[in-house]
């Protein structure tokens, strides 16, 4: 077995799977695992226990873990009744194991929010909908019509100024894909004071539509996203009825079907004259919270323990769905992320092992909120439990169950020299047969979409493990039975080995200077 070593003044360590060697050897044995131990403690991060927590994590009784849920609940009970009987100590300040953060669920309160335009008076539900999110506020403007889709003119720009905007589809377009979606963006950064667009769909399709969209929504309790949207902002976008669009216009020459039928071409803007519309939104909402879950092993040298080597996963999903041809309507996320959720649960139970603890300390952090926007690690980081500048390394594990069998990329590799110690404690394990390569979609900015992030911009080095996305990415199809648990297993353990390694050596990660400068927030 190949190893490697470096060196710190008088102190000589080899990497995690030689002896250790020092010219005070005393001193170093009181506080390093030695080899034996160590690759014994890698060993219980097992196949079969990786395939017992996925299918805890991911079970149809969690019923997708979306956030918040009662299943997302019942997996952070879980996850944290582990830690307890692990012996780790809760990372709360009361020695609790579950951080909570704030929420906010929103829905539209119908009895005050309604559309206007002279004697028509249009319902939500029934006649509008909210297209994306729920916004408060009120808005009166002449309406124009938009057919048509592409670039603006400065005149159009002009007419589209302060107005409110119905955008003609065409009968046969099933919805908003990302190409129209960019377009209606367009339309609201010229000005519009609203974005409205046709829907022609049956009586059916429409009830459908009312479900999704009137269900409540869930954003931040904090920040720039708490609470409806302010006064003044107010820029919605709504879908309404072909229907209802047509009474509005009734005896203003505007040919809809025409218009339908030409709206492949490029932008036309129709003026209807003066055609006041008022929009009001109103909403209700409730405080609710959602969990992460926070444990830590205290680390054995004194003058180091005070720092934190962090592991992190997050436990949501996306929740359910509706029914498939199969009745399955649960999207289990056994990959995304049940999969990495077990790896940093694995790495605790094989830490705490160890007769002699890593010399600094391990903290191990279950996130949730991952998939509406990385809430619960930007809260944590936030309103960290220990002090951020006393993380040394964020070692987050994302989706590490499928794909290659013997390849992991580890993103952020150059940003700091973890990637050099990854490298390192990679070549010293041959026997794990798992290459952990630098990340092959840049252009894809994995590396700003997951919770690592949230610590990299406080300043804290990090490695982001994943395996890509597949067919079954955010689908029904994210099963237990299709995680290759073999294969993950091989890459707690080498994750288990770099947190080791990065806990035991004297000097903390150094971050690229060029990479700070980008990436870490003042």
């Amino acid at each position: 077995m190949k190893t490697s070593y470096w060196f710190s003044g008088t102190v000589a360590i080899w990497t995690v799977s030689a002896v250790a060697l020092t010219l005070g050897a005393s001193a170093v044995e009181a506080q390093v695992a030695g080899p034996v131990e160590v690759e014994g403690a890698a060993r219980t991060i097992s196949q079969a226990d990786f395939a017992w927590r996925i299918g805890v994590i991911a079970h149809d009784s969690m019923g997708g873990r979306d956030t918040p849920s009662p299943g997302l609940d019942m997996t952070a009970e879980w996850a944290a009744s582990e830690f307890r009987r692990m012996g780790l100590r809760g990372g709360m300040p009361d020695g609790s194991f579950i951080q909570r953060y704030p929420l906010r669920s929103i829905e539209l309160d119908l009895e005050r929010s309604f559309v206007a335009s002279g004697s028509e008076r249009l319902r939500y539900g029934q006649d509008v909908l909210p297209l994306f999110g729920m916004e408060e506020g009120e808005a009166g403007a002449d309406l124009v019509v938009v057919s048509g889709s592409g670039r603006l003119s400065r005149a159009q720009r002009r007419q589209i100024d302060g107005r409110h905007v119905a955008v003609v589809l065409g009968r046969d377009v099933a919805g908003v894909d990302r190409q129209m979606f960019g377009f209606l963006n367009t339309l609201r950064q010229a000005g519009a004071t609203s974005v409205l667009v046709t829907n022609s769909s049956d009586d059916v399709r429409w009830a459908a539509s009312v479900r999704r969209s009137l269900s409540p929504s869930v954003s931040k309790g904090w920040g720039s996203e708490e609470g409806p949207g302010e006064m003044g902002s107010f820029a919605p976008m709504l879908q309404i009825r072909t229907s209802a669009l047509a009474r509005v216009l009734s005896g203003r020459d505007i040919d809809l079907e025409a218009l339908a039928r030409g709206a492949g071409r490029d932008v036309e803007v129709h003026d209807t004259g003066e055609l006041l519309m008022t929009i009001v939104q109103r909403t209700r909402g409730a405080e609710v919270t959602a969990p992460n879950v926070v444990a830590i092993l205290d680390g054995s040298d004194p003058e180091l323990r005070d720092e934190y080597v962090v592991y992190s996963g997050h436990m949501d999903h996306v929740g359910m769905g509706a029914p498939d041809a199969n009745g399955d309507s649960i999207f289990n996320g056994a990959d995304d992320d049940a999969s990495g959720t077990t790896a940093v649960i694995e790495v605790a139970e094989a830490m705490v092992t160890l007769s002699t603890p890593p010399r600094r300390s391990m903290l191990f952090l279950l996130v949730s909120g991952e998939e509406k926007g990385l809430w619960g690690s930007e809260w944590y980081a936030e309103n960290s439990t220990v002090p951020v500048t006393s993380m040394v390394a964020n070692l987050n594990t994302d989706m590490v169950g499928r794909n290659w069998p013997d390849t992991i990329v580890a993103i952020g590799k150059e940003h700091s020299d973890l990637g050099e110690t990854l490298n390192s404690v990679n070549e010293a394990h041959p026997e794990l047969r798992m290459t952990a390569i630098d990340d092959i979609w840049p252009d894809e900015r994995f590396y700003f979409r997951s919770d690592h992030f949230n610590f990299a911009r406080k300043g804290v080095p990090v490695l982001f493990f994943f395996n890509g996305t597949h067919d079954d990415y955010h689908g029904r199809d994210d099963e237990p039975d299709r995680i290759d648990t073999e294969k993950a297993a091989r890459i707690g353990r080498l994750v288990f080995y770099l947190g080791l390694e990065v806990g035991n050596r004297t000097e903390r990660p150094q971050w690229n200077p060029e990479s700070y400068a980008r990436i870490v927030s003042d």
